[in-house]
């Protein structure tokens, strides 16, 4: 469990963590990406990587950092079709995320490269389920 320093100003109370603590979540994340992206790329037949592990964890970062800055806006420009389709279009816009980092992986000479967005989408679907379970596992959540 992570220790907490509490902040209290006036009538509120907040929890700040250290910066040590969000230095480790932030590679905890990096790593459980990884491991979910290794796993998606092991089960779906078209979504191909032949990298290293260093390439590995760099496309972990660049999807991290994609889910921080690119994901949520799409999230918004889409709300009205989330909204539409009680949650389930939220699946086409993590396969979009990802199809995003395969290009940047591309561009990076990563090593990860997708057959189509059916592999795209079911890579995406993996990657979400098996990243929900190990931060679950891990307490990151």
């Amino acid at each position: 469990m992570a220790r907490y320093r509490r902040s209290v100003h006036r009538s509120t109370a907040a929890i700040v963590r250290t910066e040590k603590e969000v230095a480790v979540g932030i590679v905890i994340k990096i790593l459980i990406n990884a491991a979910a992206l290794w796993v998606a790329v092991q089960v779906v037949p078209d979504l191909d990587f032949d990298g290293t592990i260093p390439a590995l964890l760099g496309i972990a970062l660049v999807m991290g950092v994609i889910n921080a800055v690119v994901r949520p806006i799409l999230q918004v420009l889409s709300f009205p079709l989330i909204l539409l389709t009680l949650g389930l279009f939220l699946l086409v816009v993590n396969a979009i995320t990802l199809a995003i980092v395969v290009a940047v992986s591309g561009a990076l000479e990563l090593g990860l490269s997708s057959g189509g967005f059916g592999a795209t989408f079911l890579g995406a679907l993996i990657i979400s389920l098996v990243a929900w379970g190990l931060e679950t596992l891990t307490g990151t959540r």
